[in-house]
């Protein structure tokens, strides 16, 4: 395609853009937002997961002229036509929207948004024509126009803080100064003599002034009653004009009626604050907002103009400012009333604190005061509650007041709470990535020495057994060097070789007895095939030279021995296939119904949840249309306990070959408060059936429901073939309320220990890939360690508090390299950070598990067998751990990435294939997807075939009966230490880089990520990496993407009757809910254990109610870029 000219706009053009509500695939966003930007366009970009109230919100107070909007999770009609509505609602039909969502919104969906008044929905067809920046330049003709041009009646709007007055004052103040003259001195009258506190931000770039402000306003919102306007200026670039407004991105708090926020480009050189930075001060003084705040764009050391606008100022810098002495050219250290040293986890806070306070008591000649007066604070902006912004705050408040003479009467309800300082993972430990690479290439390093002793050994008794007795005196000198050289043998490796006979007559048995948890297990060693051959499940090396027996034995070994390359078990469980049954979709009673159709007959019920988009980001269902359209459309819709309960129900959670997987990431603690309460009442209900408790049970029910003159929830429908109605007896109760005290804590005790499965959980991968992240990853990581202290407590041994992913850091479009060691490298971190809260390796590393995306790359072949030696290896060597927390256990997933939309039934083909590598690699579990998911949530017919693939490779494969096939192939070997040596490399790159979390910071892994994917994209689109029926053996009608056949949505009466239940439930809890909710945001601040609250609390609150209460006392997630 030839290159395109950026249009050149006759206006300044301002756009808001973002991703839509609850989606978190923000790369596409973030394209369109540079080019906006580069072709001159000033651009307020909010990033992912924004509700169209907070979009229109911000497009009116920032007084744009076009919206840019990208929707990749379904809901898109309701999401765009209730954008429109709200607009011309709100007196802002003016502006434009435009929207895209790659191959997701069809045809006809496009037709109907641009019938209704949407300026564009570009499709790939679009793409494909006009190339981005064509797409571009339409939108920024379609928006090249003044949104004002002349003053009308603002001055009344603004006394009233009417938003598009002071939207519409400030923009004419920026582009028609002569005509906003007489306005700003109707304005200045309207002032007078009312004294306005305004608070100047400034400091240098990406100190963190944005998260600072906004920790700030989150604070004031709770502290005071009283309104705020935020003026935040960022640079305009000189080459194109554009520019990018990117404070409201990193703030959580605006969205709210008594903040105002206007954004605005300097649009002039080398000056960190715009010229009509004093006209927006006085416009939001005139609307009598109770405080203002002006943030400037990021400043050399020698900036100070701030000042001039300003009562008070705060100066935000970090710990890297350089050497001492570069303190004595830092203006602001003069001016300064408060300085805040942000991001003081890095490296040199401390010494930056004391530097600090030197130079300023220099400037200030207080040589004598105590360093603790001193307006100086150590912050961490980032962090939950923390101390150093909370002594801020209440400093601010107090520096106001005394250099104004205003009171904002803040009364510090949940500021409070200070306590110390905590790290995830603390400054002396962040080595930790590189000491696990060092501990395995010494590990490599002393095999192969033991190994080079073994074969010595090996020859020297051959010699001696062929020279017997003829040669005495040289045998004698032989048995002295082979006695000597025996003592240089590890005594473990003694015992190898020593037992290597018994272990091969072992393995030659008809049956292998081994224990699990002091429990004996006796299992057949062998199956019969048709022909009447003995088939072994474990094939063991012909190897006769003891240096090739002790190098297998110490990096291959047999299934269930250390380093565990061929699998953590003995022997797969008789009867118990690794298959998942996969099901998510409309309601709970919906997906129940295919859960029992997909495990009907099956001898083991291994559940895999997937649940809708407004669950995963911790909301509740609402007829408010931009979540509306999202209910029970990309998997189950799940708010509370009712319908937790309903979407088990006809599974014992208790029984031995039952066990769940959910994936969810941000709301996991809320949707396992939810599952162990549905475990628990299970039991409580078979205990009441046990015990002849029904009729008993059933009027203490009915009394509480018509105490408070309310309907019973139900099941909705008929229950289907195979669900015999367990845990729909305690439907709208808990076991608390209809069994004594001791009997409900005994049945609870014993549910919560029983209960097998998994929770994703696993924050840092969403924050390095996907991004469905609701809370700030020291929030998550905070609630992780909390569910695991509390599993420690309570002696849960058999439910995974955390499922660390790659499944989704390859979808996002990373190598499996980088997927490996990314996933490792978050499982050490994990690690490290509940070693660093006191917890015991072995008490939680068997709590840990791993999620994996197959491909068809070579490396897939043996991704297993490398985690789990590497893991191994640590935990045994590094981190001292017993046998049981050096097995890594993983679930694998067949890659979504590699579903295509064209010629999807060659999809079925890959994921085969993938699922053979995975069961050859001894996987613990398997999903295999469905051929058709590239384009519609699963059907019924095509989540079968998805089973019969695996059912077909575990059943009826007959290589497949033996359970290490990859073990003694040569490329299985080379591969195996070429995907090693590669992983560790990759953990060396993320230490320098400050472990994990240092490297999340620079955006390291997304950035890696990012550049993995557009190579495999760039490769696919040239044809060099063929693939077939996409680039390759194309249909005779070419390769069209294909339109569903069937499209599986949540129907209407789906989406009202989840609205209807919610509402009930909260309706009939209404009196304990503001209760439960304060008592858990204050043990959140007070920094007792989360979880434990949570499981009280699941049983009265919408998983909504909850996340929006930790919202509120600071555990949002915090957007970038």
């Amino acid at each position: 395609m030839e290159s395109i000219t950026a249009y050149q706009p006759t206006h300044k053009i301002r756009f808001v853009t973002a991703a839509s509500l609850f989606d978190g695939h923000d790369a596409t966003i973030n394209i369109i937002r540079r080019i906006l930007q580069s072709s001159g366009a000033e651009v307020i970009h909010l990033g992912h997961n924004r509700s169209v109230d907070e979009v229109v919100n911000c497009a009116i107070q920032e007084d744009v002229q076009g919206i840019a909007i990208t929707s990749y999770q379904g809901g898109h009609l309701e999401y765009f036509k209730y954008m429109h509505d709200l607009l011309k609602e709100k007196g802002a039909s003016h502006i434009k929207i435009f929207g895209g969502g790659g191959g997701v919104i069809l045809p006809h969906e496009i037709a109907e948004l641009k019938a209704y008044g949407i300026a564009n929905i570009y499709s790939p067809d679009d793409g494909r024509k006009m190339g981005l920046q064509g797409m571009i330049n339409d939108m920024l003709q379609q928006s090249d126009f003044a949104t004002r041009t002349k003053a009308a009646d603002e001055v009344k709007g603004i006394q009233t803080k009417y938003i598009p007055a002071i939207a519409a004052a400030i923009t004419l103040a920026e582009n028609v100064p002569a005509e906003a003259e007489g306005l700003l001195k109707e304005l200045k009258k309207l002032i007078g003599t009312k004294k306005i506190p305004v608070l100047g931000i400034t400091g240098t770039g990406g100190a963190g002034k944005s998260s600072l402000v906004d920790e700030l306003v989150r604070r004031f919102l709770i502290e005071t009653d009283k309104t705020m306007a935020i003026i935040s200026v960022d640079p305009s670039k000189r080459k194109t004009g554009g520019a990018l407004l990117g404070d409201r991105i990193r703030m959580n708090a605006i969205n709210n009626s008594r903040i105002y926020m206007r954004s605005l480009a300097t649009r002039q050189a080398n000056l960190a604050l715009s010229k009509y930075v004093q006209e927006s001060i006085e416009i939001c003084k005139a609307a009598g907002y109770d405080l203002i705040i002006v943030e400037t764009s990021g400043i050399g050391q020698s900036d100070t103009e701030i000042t001039e606008h300003c009562d008070v100022s705060l100066y935000v810098m970090t710990p890297e400012f350089g050497a001492a002495t570069q303190l004595e050219k830092i203006d602001m250290l003069d001016f300064a009333d408060l300085v805040a040293i942000n991001k003081f986890d890095k490296r040199g806070a401390l010494d930056a604190l004391r530097d600090v306070r030197k130079q300023y008591k220099r400037n200030h000649n207080l040589f004598e005061a105590a360093d603790e007066s001193l307006p100086i604070f150590g912050t961490m902006a980032s962090q939950f509650n923390d101390p150093g912004m909370n002594a801020l705050f209440a400093a601010l408040m107090a520096s106001i007041q005394s250099k104004t003479g205003i009171d904002l009467e803040p009364n510090f309800a949940l500021s409070q709470h200070s306590g110390d300082k905590s790290y995830i993972i603390p400054p002396e430990r962040t080595r930790y990535l590189a000491e696990i690479a060092e501990a395995n290439a010494d590990y490599k390093t002393w095999v192969a020495k033991q190994c080079e002793l073994a074969q010595r050994l090996f020859q020297l008794k051959g010699t001696i057994d062929l020279l017997g007795d003829s040669h005495k005196e040289t045998c004698s000198d032989l048995e002295r060097i082979y006695t000597q050289t025996e003592e240089k043998l590890d005594v473990e490796c003694k015992r190898l070789l020593r037992e290597w006979p018994d272990t091969v007559k072992r393995y030659r048995e008809d049956e292998f007895v081994f224990k699990v948890r002091n429990k004996e297990i006796r299992q057949s060693l062998y199956t019969t095939s048709l022909s009447q051959l003995r088939i072994p499940k474990v094939s063991l090396p012909k190897y006769e030279a003891w240096g090739d027996i002790l190098r297998w034995l110490l990096t291959e070994n047999v299934p269930g021995e250390f380093p565990f390359a061929a699998g953590v078990f003995p022997l797969k469980r008789d009867s118990e296939d690794p298959t998942r049954m996969f099901a998510g979709e409309g309601g709970p009673e919906r997906t129940n119904k295919r859960f029992h159709y997909v495990s009907l007959g099956q001898p083991a019920i291994r559940l895999s949840t997937a649940f809708d988009s407004v669950t995963l980001y911790g909301e509740d269902p609402h007829s408010r249309p931009d979540i509306y359209g999202k209910i029970g459309n990309a998997g189950v819709s799940i708010a509370t306990l009712d319908d937790a309960k309903k979407l088990y129900s006809g599974f014992d959670l208790c029984h031995a070959a039952t066990s769940v997987s959910m994936t969810i990431n941000g709301p996991a603690p809320m949707m396992l408060g939810f599952f162990m309460n549905v475990a628990i009442d299970q039991q409580c209900e078979k205990y009441i059936k046990a015990n002849g408790l029904e009729k008993e049970v059933e009027q203490k029910i009915e009394a509480i429901y018509k105490q408070k003159g309310l309907k019973r929830p139900s099941y909705s429908g008929k229950l289907p073939e195979g669900n015999n109605g367990l845990g729909l007896m305690l439907l709208g109760v808990s076991g608390d309320e209809v069994l004594p005290k001791a009997v409900y804590e005994k049945i609870k005790a014993e549910a919560i220990a029983t209960v097998r499965g998994t929770v994703q959980a696993d924050i840092l991968k969403e924050d390095q890939a996907q991004n469905t992240c609701i809370f700030s990853t020291e929030f998550a990581l905070r609630m992780m360690g909390d569910i695991q202290q509390y599993f420690i407590h309570n002696q849960i041994q058999n439910f995974y508090s955390v499922s660390i992913s790659g499944y989704h850091i390859a979808e996002a479009g990373a190598n499996p390299i980088s997927q490996l060691a990314f996933t490792l490298s978050n499982g050490f971190t994990f690690v490290e950070y509940y070693l660093s809260r006191g917890m015991k390796i072995d008490d939680f590393a068997p709590n840990l598990s791993f999620f994996f995306s197959n491909g068809i790359d070579p490396e897939y072949a043996v991704i297993g067998r490398v985690a789990r030696r590497i893991w191994a290896k640590a935990i045994k060597y590094k981190y001292k751990g017993a046998e049981r927390s050096q097995k890594l256990k993983y679930h694998i997933q067949t890659s979504g990435r590699s579903l295509h939309a064209q010629e999807i039934d060659f999809n079925d083909i890959r994921t085969t294939l993938q699922a053979l590598y995975a069961i050859y690699d001894n996987c613990n579990s398997l999903h295999t997807n469905a051929y058709d998911e590239a384009i519609t949530t699963p059907t019924e017919e095509s989540v079968r075939r998805a089973m019969a693939i695996q059912l077909i490779i575990n059943r009826e494969l007959g290589l497949a009966k033996n359970e290490n096939p990859l073990q003694g192939a040569f490329i299985i070997e080379e591969l195996t230490d070429l995907v090693e040596e590669a992983v560790l490399e990759e953990f060396k790159r993320i230490n320098e880089r400050g472990g994990v979390l240092g490297a999340m910071e620079t955006m390291y892994q997304r950035g890696k990520i990012q550049e993995e994917s557009l190579y495999y994209e760039t490769l696919k689109h040239n044809g060099e990496f063929p693939i077939v029926g996409v680039n390759m053996f194309l249909n005779k009608n070419g390769s069209p993407t294909i339109l569903p056949g069937e499209v599986i949505r949540a129907t209407e009466d789906e989406k009202q009757f989840q609205i209807a239940t919610l509402s009930a439930f909260q309706e009939r809890n209404k009196e304990v809910t503001n209760a439960a909710l304060l008592s858990l945001q204050q043990k959140a601040l007070a920094g007792e254990n989360i979880f434990e609250s949570l499981i009280e609390v699941c049983k009265i609150c919408s998983i909504g109610q909850i996340s929006n209460a930790l919202y509120s006392v600071g555990g949002q997630y915090r957007r970038n870029m």
